[in-house]
């Protein structure tokens, strides 16, 4: 199963995510943990700016550099149970006002990392249209980078 990006709406107002990657859980959970690794993967694998908190009622901001335009997300970290469990909000700078709740949860099995994120939104609408942005390829690409960064890590 390693590799597949499994992408669902168990609700009206969430989308799940869920991807196997081949490395120890501490290693995933810290290239979710600091804008050096996050550099390597997040927004498809782009020139990012990333500023961040990494503490629970802590603050990020992303800024994706793509196709001469730039794509700027932030959120505050409302939980964090390293390596296990972050919660934290997200918003497109794009379209303010328009922010969900994202939780991941980080497992371990012989080696390899389930990350499970499942994002809540306030409207269906609100759902239906972060599915219809081309987030799940967004997601896929991303994930892609990630994995063959923590290859270079390992």
């Amino acid at each position: 199963m390693s590799g597949n990006l499994t992408v669902t709406m168990p609700s009206d107002l969430e989308i799940k995510m869920v991807r196997v990657f081949d490395a120890p859980r501490a290693l995933v959970f810290a290239a979710h943990a600091n804008c050096e690794h996050l550099r390597h993967w997040w927004g498809r694998g782009n020139p990012l700016d990333c500023a961040m908190d990494f503490r629970p009622g802590g603050t990020y901001r992303f800024v994706e550099h793509a196709d001469g335009e730039q794509y700027a997300f932030r959120g505050e970290y409302r939980e964090i149970q390293a390596p296990e469990r972050i919660v934290q909000t997200f918003e497109f700078e794009g379209m303010p006002g328009h922010v969900c709740v994202e939780t991941l949860e980080l497992t371990e099995e012989d080696g390899k990392t389930t990350v499970t994120s499942v994002t809540r939104f306030d409207t269906k609408e609100d759902r239906d249209g972060m599915a219809a942005s081309g987030m799940e390829e967004g997601s896929r690409v991303s994930y892609e980078a990630l994995a063959d960064y923590l290859t270079k890590l390992s």
